[in-house]
């Protein structure tokens, strides 16, 4: 399929992604606030205009209302646009690089599709088998279960394919859990009220436990999603680490939203939540950082490098890609807008080479060029000494 197709399809599944998960989302945070908000079950809400009632019921010798409307289609179709993404991005299109150098492609495939699987897997049989006996060990079981995916995860496909298959396996499970639990559920709900025999609070409390669960898988999916844009997180020498920090720090964030109304030093705490892990995340990134400098400064080279050196490397293992005509068409014409065809066009983007070649080692993709250490450390000297274009 040619290149242009691809992008193409790449754009659809991207702007469907969005919109549906932005519904999705926004519907998780209005209810979970709905349900801590109620006051004997009645809110009144005033927005665009107008003055809204709501009232939550189990509609106990009530008729079934109509219409009633179901909210699950948002859910649905965030999924499936994901696996299209996933897809064309990854296992047909590969218009990004999946599997580390250890792998073939067909290989990594196997990898992501199966984590996604075991992932959900692992949590659907602990809430259905363990958790409503012993919900502190369900709950234990399939989060050391999923941060043992994830760090597997880490190691056998590229940081940043890894960090996204994070978030499918998650975003899968909240999918999963709209359609085999929620969703069920409200059908026995609808079903007891149209029969006349009431509606079991048992099958409503099943539905909002697993409600709540998709709650707090919001922040961190979202930070998993954007993850992709900062090769400094995916990058890292420890990325298992930052992405359990991100995760961790979107889900007690989440948890402290969830019981401001009921906790008076809620601000306090998230102020100091949010301060304490941005603290956190950069001293990671600092080690890593420090890590990867000392190792490429450590090859052998010219006392002098000059932008001929450089531009050899950059010719062989970059422009390959980063140029109007590439040689691999795969990610398109100049990536990101980065072209280097031309001296002016290196040296404009000498900080962002420095970031991606040398420091987080995150370009080329998993090493596609097989750049050397050596390499690197030629293009880090050559920018330490004034990065002079000519």
């Amino acid at each position: 399929m040619p290149g242009d197709l691809f992008e193409l399809l790449d754009l659809i599944a991207r702007w469907i992604h969005l919109i549906a998960g932005i519904m999705w989302i926004g519907n998780s945070l209005l209810f979970n606030w709905l349900d801590r908000n109620l006051r004997d079950k009645q809110i009144w809400l005033l927005h665009s205009g107008g003055f809204y009632f709501v009232e939550k019921s189990l509609l106990e010798g009530r008729s079934l209302p109509h219409p009633l409307h179901w909210f699950k289609w948002q859910a649905y179709t965030t999924w499936w646009s994901g696996v299209a993404l996933l897809v064309v991005v990854y296992y047909v299109g590969s218009r990004a690089v999946l599997e580390s150098p250890a792998l073939s492609h067909s290989a990594g495939i196997a990898v992501g599709v199966g984590a996604i699987v075991v992932g959900w897997a692992l949590y659907e049989s602990m809430q259905r088998f363990v958790a409503p006996a012993m919900p502190a060990v369900g709950a234990a079981l399939w989060l050391i279960g999923i941060g043992a995916i994830a760090v597997a995860l880490t190691r056998l496909l590229d940081g940043r394919a890894a960090f996204l298959h994070v978030a499918a396996m998650l975003g899968t499970i909240m999918a999963a859990n709209v359609y085999f639990t929620i969703i069920p559920s409200q059908r026995e709900l609808v079903a007891a009220v149209a029969g006349g025999r009431g509606a079991d609070p048992a099958v409503s409390a099943r539905a909002k436990r697993v409600s709540i669960h998709n709650n707090y898988f919001t922040f961190p999916v979202l930070v998993l999603m954007v993850s992709n844009h900062f090769p400094a997180l995916y990058g890292h020498r420890w990325n298992w680490l930052v992405l359990f920090a991100l995760i961790a720090i979107g889900a007690l964030v989440r948890h402290l939203l969830n019981i401001r109304f009921a906790f008076a030093a809620w601000k306090p705490v998230l102020a100091t939540t949010l301060i304490a892990g941005a603290v956190a995340l950069f001293a990671l990134l600092r080690v890593g950082r420090q890590s990867a400098l000392v190792t490429t400064s450590a090859v052998a080279m010219p006392e002098r490098v000059t932008f001929a050196d450089v531009r050899h490397v950059i010719d062989r293992r970059c422009a390959v890609c980063h140029s109007q005509q590439p040689a691999d068409p795969t990610f398109g014409i100049a990536p990101g807008g980065v072209a280097f065809d031309t001296p002016g066009q290196v040296a404009a983007r000498v900080d962002r080479i420095r970031e991606r070649a040398v420091v987080t080692r995150t370009m080329p993709p998993a090493n596609k060029t097989h750049i050397t250490d050596a390499e690197r450390a030629l293009i880090a000297r050559w920018i330490e000494q004034g990065a002079v274009a000519r």
